[in-house]
């Protein structure tokens, strides 16, 4: 992975969203199935972007999502391809494969590892729902070292604060930025559930990825469906 030259000096807006501005020259991190990728992946990693003054976004699809385990999943290649396909035409947006090219479980810790000497500083995208299951991942003391978090608010689960961190990971209060925006409701699982049923993704994914989907009669069985 490499970086560009996007970024530019921080806005007043994202000098007051944390205690300590995240350094120029930083490349934020969206983590994910994207099983498949939806219009709330894009507008929360553009919402980061702006906010933070971020350089580049790298979506990186999870190879083998360790709390995945027992559900079905897609294909790697098919949703790398629909995150290419989602993110074509913005030049700060850029598809990572550095999960899917290594063997295991996609454990964020050394996803982070890799990329860390890569870039001046690593932003950590969440939702205020994963933030609040960070202490069931691994190494969580160490991904707060590696990188800054950017939690975003996910309808239906409280907003995160740093009275978490405080409580359960004490002297990493300053390593969380926490942004107003966007709220989406968005489920993929309702999406997959959806296209199961022949119904419409129009307007929910970009129109590539609803091509794609149908090109491939991905989400087509019965599997999909909710009981």
């Amino acid at each position: 992975m490499g970086g560009g030259a996007l970024g530019g000096p921080l806005t007043a807006r994202a000098r007051t969203i944390g205690p300590a501005p995240v350094q120029p020259g930083s490349v934020g991190v969206l983590g994910g199935t994207f099983d498949p990728v939806h219009v709330g992946h894009l507008a929360v990693a553009e919402e980061a972007r702006e906010a933070l003054g971020l350089e580049r976004i790298l979506f990186v699809p999870a190879a083998m999502p360790p709390h995945k385990v027992d559900r079905p999943v897609s294909a790697p290649s098919h949703r790398f391809a629909m995150v290419e396909l989602a993110i074509a035409g913005n030049t700060a947006f850029e598809a990572s494969r550095i999960e899917l090219d290594r063997t295991g479980p996609s454990y964020t810790v050394d996803t982070l590892e890799r990329l860390a000497p890569e870039w001046r500083e690593l932003v950590l995208i969440l939702s205020a729902e994963a933030f609040r299951d960070l202490r069931t991942w691994r190494r969580p003391e160490r991904i707060l070292e590696l990188a800054r978090l950017a939690v975003v608010p996910r309808e239906g689960y409280p907003d995160a604060s740093r009275a978490f961190l405080a409580e359960h990971f004490p002297g990493f209060e300053d390593r969380a930025v926490f942004l107003p925006g966007p709220r989406l409701w968005l489920s993929a699982s309702e999406l997959r559930e959806r296209a199961a049923n022949g119904r419409s993704l129009r307007y929910l994914v970009p129109d590539a990825v609803a091509t794609y989907i149908g090109d491939h009669a991905l989400y087509s069985d019965a599997l999909w469906r909710k009981n």
